[in-house]
């Protein structure tokens, strides 16, 4: 089951500001947290004392939390690999490895009498898994998480995210990526550009971020990175069908009900004899074969249009298309509405057979 997630930084709010934070995102059915220990400066007791607090109302509400560390944290707070037990005194569920060990402190790691969960970086595109692997870990405990990136132009590329990403999903691994809110204004670090992992969604409205990682099914959970994220930012993920790329769209007036009827009502999948110009999905034309489709809505063809051909197409009739390029309209096709425009770029990403679906933009 995909999962989403927060990021709280007790570091930067009010032990009460976070908890109320926790208590909104659970409400929306949000079950995973990220943290940072990494960034954590000041007096370790008031530290560990606040983290307790935080953490174990997070654990109250039925979150994981993950507290992202390093060899320095074990370092500074006197922690051994072969004893975890401080890291379960802070009521967390695992920790984030953001820099490892050798591969056999990974690996006895997993074998922690607290059940913890390491969570390993899956940005850095080494052989880094493959080398705790080989130690014989309990791979029942270990899963991924990729980098968020505060400074612009910094993110990962899709193809590298894409190498990286299948690292860990060939293993059958559970993975993580982060998504950027817009009404968030901080952090871990000082800096605030956003917080994304995927350079491309560093601009890009929050649910359309997290479609595109959940599309490309390699993600299993979508983190929120930076910090406050807005009530209707988590509503909108919380409203994300997390299985089913569902494309928003504006429909044109004045199309027929059985016309809105299969833009709307149809799971809709992409032909497996693939076209360079259109996805088409043409199980409507056989259901509505005996429907007559006039040709009303005939214009210039644009990439990011839905279309629908008329019954001067004959055995087309009723299929209903999403146009790849701009296209010379013969006359015969109705465009029947359109993908929004910060969507468009996912429909390149809609594989042979795979299935999508519609709903109106709010």
């Amino acid at each position: 089951m995909r999962q989403l997630g927060i990021s709280i930084y007790p570091e930067h709010a009010t032990v009460e500001e976070n908890k109320a934070y926790l208590s909104l995102a659970a409400q929306y059915g949000f079950t995973r947290v990220f943290t940072c220990l990494i960034s954590v400066k000041g007096d370790k007791e008031k530290v560990v004392r606040e983290f307790q607090e935080i953490m174990n109302h997070g654990r109250s509400l039925g979150m994981e939390i993950i507290a992202d560390v390093s060899p320095a944290v074990f370092e500074d707070f006197g922690i051994s690999y072969g004893d975890l037990k401080f890291f379960e005194d802070l009521y967390l569920s695992g920790i984030r490895l953001d820099l490892g060990f050798s591969g056999m402190e990974e690996s006895i790691m997993t074998f922690n009498p607290y059940g913890l969960k390491i969570e390993l970086n899956m940005s850095i595109g080494t052989k880094y898994l493959d080398n705790i692997l080989t130690y014989h870990p309990n791979k029942e405990k270990i899963i991924g998480c990729h980098n968020f990136y505060p400074h612009r132009y910094t993110g990962l590329s899709r193809e590298h995210f894409i190498k990286c990403s299948k690292q860990f999903k060939d293993y059958g691994i559970r993975t993580a990526a982060f998504v950027s809110s817009r009404e968030a204004n901080f952090g871990p670090w000082p800096l605030n550009e956003g917080l994304c992992t995927l350079e491309e969604h560093r601009n890009l409205p929050i649910e359309v971020q997290a479609k595109d990682l959940f599309h490309t099914d390699l993600i299993d959970d979508v983190i929120i990175a930076n910090a406050f994220a807005s009530e209707a930012e988590l509503r909108a993920l919380s409203e994300l069908n997390k299985e089913l790329l569902t494309l928003s769209i504006e429909m044109t007036s004045g199309i027929s009900d059985i016309e809105r009827k299969i833009i709307l009502d149809e799971v809709h999948f992409n032909r497996g004899d693939v076209s360079a110009y259109m996805v088409r999905s043409t199980q409507s034309r056989i259901k509505y074969k005996n429907h007559h489709f006039e040709a009303a809505h005939v214009k210039p063809i644009r990439r990011g249009d839905i279309l629908i051909e008329s019954s001067l197409y004959d055995r087309y009739a009723g299929e209903l298309q999403i146009a790849l390029k701009d296209m010379e309209n013969s006359g015969k096709t109705n465009v029947v509405g359109r993908v929004s425009e910060e969507e468009i770029y996912l429909i390149d990403r809609i594989e042979p057979w795979q299935k999508f679906k519609f709903a109106v933009k709010k």
